[in-house]
C-alpha cells in the first residue's frame, strides 16, 4: 500500500503558480537552473571570501589596515555600474561577509 502525502498530491501547476501544465514544465525546468546557478553563486562567494581572507591577513602583517576603504569604493561602483541601484546593496552585503575573516 503506497500512502500520497498532501505534498505529493499537489500537482506541478499548483506547485509552480502556473495556469497550464506546459507553463509548469518550463517553471519547474527554470527553476531547476537557477538553483544551479545559486549553487555556483554561493561557491564563487565563498571563493571570494577566502581570496580576501589572503588579502587581509597580508595587509595586516605589513602593518596595514584591515579594510582599504578606496578599493572597497572601487567595489561599490563596479557593481554599481555593472547592476544599477541593487548592485551597490550587493556590494555591500558581499563587502560585509569578506571583512574580518582573518
Amino acid at each position: 500500500m503506497t500512502v500520497t502525502t498532501a505534498a505529493e498530491s499537489v500537482t506541478a501547476a499548483e506547485k509552480t503558480g502556473a495556469r497550464t501544465t506546459e507553463a509548469a514544465e518550463v517553471i519547474t525546468g527554470a527553476r531547476d537552473r537557477i538553483d544551479a546557478l545559486d549553487d555556483r553563486i554561493i561557491g564563487l562567494i565563498q571563493e571570494r571570501m577566502a581570496v580576501s581572507a589572503v588579502i587581509q591577513e597580508a595587509r595586516i602583517t605589513s602593518g596595514g589596515r584591515r579594510v582599504n576603504l578606496s578599493r572597497e569604493m572601487e567595489v561599490l561602483d563596479h557593481y554599481r555600474s555593472a547592476l544599477g541601484r541593487p548592485g551597490t546593496a550587493l556590494a555591500m552585503t558581499l563587502l560585509e561577509l569578506c571583512r574580518g575573516r582573518v
